[in-house]
């Protein structure tokens, strides 16, 4: 049995321990700690173990892996306490503060032998994956511009994600997992990075942001969160040569239209507005175009979990490997820089 254990029991890790107690013939959840003596109490009563002290855990000889799920500011620290003492760690995302706290996590990983990587699980998402597989299919030809952006109208939760200093923010929470999405989609390099943060509601942190992403094959990257919005865009608007996908929700509804040539006449079609016509936006005739459905796909999120053991044991690779999360780090850097000096800012990531 494959032994795991939590460090911090608030929302997600709690959310680890009820998805790997879900696997009670793959996993063995051992028991949690956390700062808050209460979340331990909550723990018990749920028939999990709970830790007095993080010490405790660490030198409980029996745990191979430790999930890491407090705020952003001590992830670093009780990574390389935790590695040091022998473990293995998933950390939750954001995997640092920046590239180069990560850069000193993985050279600790070297030194120790031990397995570390982030807990990218946006990656199994069932509307990601409807557009990887697409566009891996060619289903749009040649994709040239991506849309992901997810948006709300209840601001931020309030507790540390609203503070700085402890990597709060909708870039280090949201961001993350949409620049990694696209970027493990996109196999060509990031060469420039454009960013817009604001802070709507809470002036310590980004609360909404936008940011264009441009790759080396010549695709670009829109990637939007706001959480301040009442009216959504789509969850995922993707554009390529041959046709056009677009996802509404985390509900995946949805559709694919194809042009069925690459051929245009534009004899006929012409569309009036209130100050007169134009024909380069008149929609084409029904007969040159087709509209197909978003591919089936599965997914199941606990995946994540045996892909880490099963690499861990020797099986298989990391399918969230550390290289990438710094890839993503060294974006979100340029990110705050970018937004910070009001320029693009070029790179080869």
């Amino acid at each position: 049995m494959y032994e795991i254990a939590i460090i911090g029991y608030g929302g997600m890790g709690a959310y680890h321990a009820e998805q790997l107690l879900t696997l009670p013939e793959e996993f063995h959840l051992a028991g949690v700690y956390d700062i808050n003596p209460e979340r331990i109490t909550l723990a018990k009563s749920k028939g999990i173990h709970g830790y007095d002290t993080l010490e405790e855990l660490l030198a409980d000889p029996s745990i191979r892996t430790v999930i890491i799920a407090v705020p952003n500011n001590f992830h670093k620290s009780l990574s390389i306490q935790a590695m040091e003492a022998g473990k293995n760690v998933i950390c939750e995302k954001p995997v640092m503060m920046n590239a180069e706290e990560l850069i000193e996590v993985l050279a600790v990983s070297r030194k120790t032998g031990r397995q570390f990587t982030v807990h990218q699980n946006r990656r199994w998402d069932r509307d990601f994956l409807i557009v990887k597989k697409a566009v891996e299919a060619g289903t749009l030809g040649t994709p040239f511009y991506i849309e992901s952006r997810v948006q709300g109208s209840k601001g931020i939760p309030g507790d540390w994600r609203c503070v700085k200093e402890a990597g709060g923010g909708m870039l280090l929470d949201w961001g993350v997992h949409l620049i990694d999405q696209i970027m493990w989609m996109v196999d060509s390099p990031v060469t420039e990075v454009y960013a817009h943060l604001l802070s709507v509601k809470f002036p310590e942190v980004d609360d909404n942001f936008k940011l264009l992403l441009r790759f080396e094959n010549g695709l670009s990257a829109l990637v939007e969160v706001d959480t301040y919005t009442f009216i959504n865009l789509p969850r995922w608007h993707v554009s390529g040569d041959a046709g056009t996908l677009q996802i509404d929700s985390f509900s995946c509804d949805g559709r694919i239209v194809r042009a069925k040539n690459s051929e245009m006449h534009w004899e006929s079609g012409i569309v009036y507005t209130a100050a007169g016509p134009t024909r380069t936006m008149a929609p084409r005739p029904k007969e040159t175009i087709e509209q197909i459905e978003l591919p089936e796909v599965a997914c199941d999120a606990r995946d994540y979990y045996r892909n880490f053991r099963d690499a861990d044991l020797g099986l298989t690779e990391l399918i969230v490997k550390p290289e990438e999360a710094l890839r993503v780090m060294r974006v979100i850097d340029a990110v705050f820089e970018s937004a910070r000096t009001h320029a693009s800012i070029s790179v080869r990531l």
